[in-house]
């Protein structure tokens, strides 16, 4: 069985995300050591690349790498990775209290080389074999890059229903695939793209929907154009016309993609909310120091009551969050239903790191919109959080559906 089922920028860098006393409620101590070093990796060595990471091109792909073999060195390498496929096989119960810290920055999982976990666990179960003896050593080593193409242009992403996306069965027992795809993270660097498509023919609604694994250097395949989210890039459109690929691509089996989706969803909204509380502490942390070192001629910005007024419902938000998340991850690694908890868990992470940098960059004023702390890239986050994955909107009644029926006595 896999081990995973279910203030300014340089004295940022002198201390560890939550050093403002929030702690690590429920940490194991026998993690606790190693999440100390993986904070510390973060901190020391992460954080300080983030302008050369975030501009993207050469000069971020070298900077990567470098970090990555770093990492090796350090022993922290693919930490929840299967150890089958060439990781350290930690589980999500464990694996938890490092992806918060880990995800203080954006660039930890890749640094880290956690980043393809969804994509090994998904090859892992659902690939046909010589796939994933081809591929899944190279994913965890770094030789490789994918993403997940599921979203399309002028459909609703929350209705996979609406899927315009097509794969046409070959004579030879190839599928052809026609499509667009866009909002995928790392497609303009991605060797291979998991493809969401309708089976040509298999009528409407779900029916038919399956996935394949697509080469992007396959003749057909075209990078469209970068989606900057809120000025930040790292999404991308892309076009399949008449990308061809043998039979053994088509991940798991005809009509299962939103099984296999589903899966990976879960794990990867459970994910993402941890890394959101890492980012959250980094925020609060920030806001912290910067109201005991601004003064004004009254005295520090701590001593203002509306200040006080924002670390405390920062603090409240970050302490409310955290149980939520845990239930999530603890029902999801011990293989039980936990659709209810990563709903919650997932809308109330996001609106929680919204509201934490949000705080954090009005307690420094105009200095928190500007280049010299990772506040609106926090920000940024923390408001298209509020998308990713499906809107709050869906989880919320999703959420709703499920308890009402519980309560339903019509007979």
């Amino acid at each position: 069985m896999h081990p995973i089922n279910a203030a300014e920028s340089a004295p940022e860098a002198g201390r560890a995300p939550g050093a403002a006393g929030l702690g690590q409620p429920g940490c194991p101590p026998e993690v606790a050591e190693l999440r100390g070093r993986v904070a510390a990796f973060v901190r020391e060595r992460v954080m300080p690349c983030e302008p050369v990471l975030d501009a993207g091109g050469a000069p971020a792909r070298t900077a990567l790498h470098r970090l990555q073999d770093e990492a090796r060195q350090a022993g922290l390498w693919a930490l929840p990775i299967p150890e089958e496929y060439g990781g350290q096989g930690i589980g999500l119960a464990r694996y938890a209290h490092l992806a918060e810290v880990e995800g203080a920055s954006d660039h930890g999982p890749a640094a880290l080389g956690s980043a393809p976990l969804l994509d090994v666990l998904m090859l892992g179960r659902h690939a046909r074999p010589a796939v994933r003896e081809q591929r899944l050593p190279a994913l965890t080593s770094g030789a490789l890059r994918t993403c997940y193409a599921m979203t399309e242009p002028d459909t609703p992403g929350t209705d996979p229903a609406s899927t315009t996306a097509r794969a046409v069965a070959g004579p030879d027992g190839s599928w052809t695939l026609h499509g667009r795809k866009w909002f995928i993270t790392g497609a303009g660097e991605a060797d291979l793209v998991t493809v969401m498509a309708r089976i040509d023919g298999a009528g409407t609604g779900t029916d038919g929907l399956s996935l394949f694994l697509v080469p992007t250097t396959a003749p057909g395949f075209t990078v469209l154009r970068e989606l900057p989210v809120l000025g930040a890039g790292g999404q991308w459109e892309i076009e399949l016309d008449g990308v061809t690929v043998p039979s053994d691509h088509m991940v798991g089996e005809r009509g299962e993609a939103l099984r296999i989706a589903g899966e990976r969803l879960r794990l990867g909204r459970v994910l993402r909310c941890l890394r959101w509380l890492g980012q959250a502490e980094r925020a609060f942390d920030l806001m912290c120091r910067r109201a005991n070192s601004r003064e004004q001629s009254s005295g520090p910005l701590a001593g203002r009551q509306l200040v006080q007024q924002l670390v405390f419902d920062s603090l409240l938000a970050l302490r409310t969050t955290r149980p939520l998340v845990y239930e999530a991850v603890t029902r999801l690694a011990a293989g039980e239903d936990a659709r209810l908890e990563t709903g919650m868990a997932k809308v109330a992470a996001a609106r929680m790191l919204q509201q934490v940098a949000d705080a954090a960059i009005q307690v420094h004023g105009a200095a928190g919109l500007g280049p010299d702390t990772a506040l609106p890239g926090l920000f940024r986050t923390g408001r298209a959080a509020r998308l990713l994955d499906g809107p709050d909107e869906l989880h919320v009644a999703a959420v709703a559906r499920r308890v009402l029926r519980d309560y339903d006595v019509t007979p």
